[in-house]
């Protein structure tokens, strides 16, 4: 089912068909408070009283053209201001192929120092985004050159990739920001562990292992899961190191395992909801049904009248 809803992500007749029809429109309203801006802002309120962060990411990715790409970043110049203005513990998230990395890598790169540098003067971060494994290389090079002029900057780093701890270790000396998720393209088995419990035993080891070995040093770590209870094996493996569960970050999806999220920040994690919004939904739609069998079930529920 997986591959599937994985194939069906990358359908381009799929893609152009599915979003108009009513179903799909409302079974992705789960995931999505709306397809703008304001509405993605608007439900950080109840998040926000309770104590929870959020994170913002327009949909979007391998755009055509860089006059597309510069109409991104001049986006998430307004999206960093209305979270000031607004009074928002709030970051963004971005795709590096938003801001033309397909086309012009020192473009995009511009792009990401200039969302970073406003994201410091707004008191906010910038995270990059992770794609498939096509892109691991230019992302982790766009990184490196970020981070060493602005420091409020992250990446998503992907467990189920077999070459992922290697690149933990070559960026230990920029104490780096990462966002640690399963991974959710169709990656081949030479490059990535397939089975669930090869990805949970190797995020489990990435994540420990990143928190213990930069205990002391100024480096930031979300874990980007659903799974409360390998959040919680994690937890109770670095506390044995001394490490509380304000030592790490849990980042999670709008609208899935809601209860979860409130729960955990009530026991003192630090938690994140990642709101996403635009109208290009539809593969990462695809991608979120081929993550979690739940998500499935609530799909074919929306089905129903």
């Amino acid at each position: 089912m997986r591959r599937i809803f994985l194939w069906a992500a990358r359908n381009a007749w799929l893609r152009d068909h599915l979003p108009r029809m009513r179903f799909m429109r409302r079974a992705v309203r789960r995931f999505m408070p709306g397809e703008t801006m304001e509405s993605a802002l608007d439900a950080a309120a109840p998040l926000q009283a309770a104590g929870i962060g959020t994170m913002y990411t327009k949909l979007g990715e391998n755009l055509e053209s860089l006059a597309e790409a510069d109409a991104v970043a001049d986006h998430y110049i307004a999206v960093l201001d209305a979270i000031e203005a607004r009074g928002l513990a709030g970051e963004i998230s971005v795709k590096p192929t938003q801001l033309g990395l397909d086309i012009d890598e020192d473009r995009a790169l511009a792009h990401l120092t200039r969302l970073a540098a406003h994201a410091a003067t707004t008191d906010s971060y910038v995270w990059i985004d992770m794609e498939g494994s096509a892109y691991t290389d230019a992302t982790l090079r766009l990184y490196e050159r970020v981070r060493a002029v602005q420091p409020r900057t992250g990446i998503c780093l992907q467990a189920y990739l077999r070459r992922t701890a290697v690149d933990i270790e070559r960026l230990r000396p920029l104490d780096p920001a990462i966002r640690l998720v399963k991974g959710a393209y169709d990656e081949p088995a030479r490059i990535a562990f397939r089975g669930k419990r090869e990805v949970d035993a190797s995020y489990l080891e990435l994540a420990a292992a990143f928190l213990t070995e930069g205990r002391g040093r100024p480096i930031r770590l979300g874990l980007g899961t659903h799974d409360v209870a390998l959040i919680e094996q994690i937890a109770m493996r670095v506390a044995a190191e001394g490490i509380g569960r304000d030592g790490f970050e849990i980042e999670m999806l709008y609208g899935i395992r809601t209860g979860e999220q409130f729960r955990l920040a009530r026991e003192g994690y630090r938690v994140q909801t990642l709101i996403a919004y635009g109208d290009a939904w539809y593969p990462w739609y695809m991608r979120r049904l081929a993550e979690r069998p739940a998500n499935v079930t609530f799909a074919l529920r929306s089905l129903l009248p």
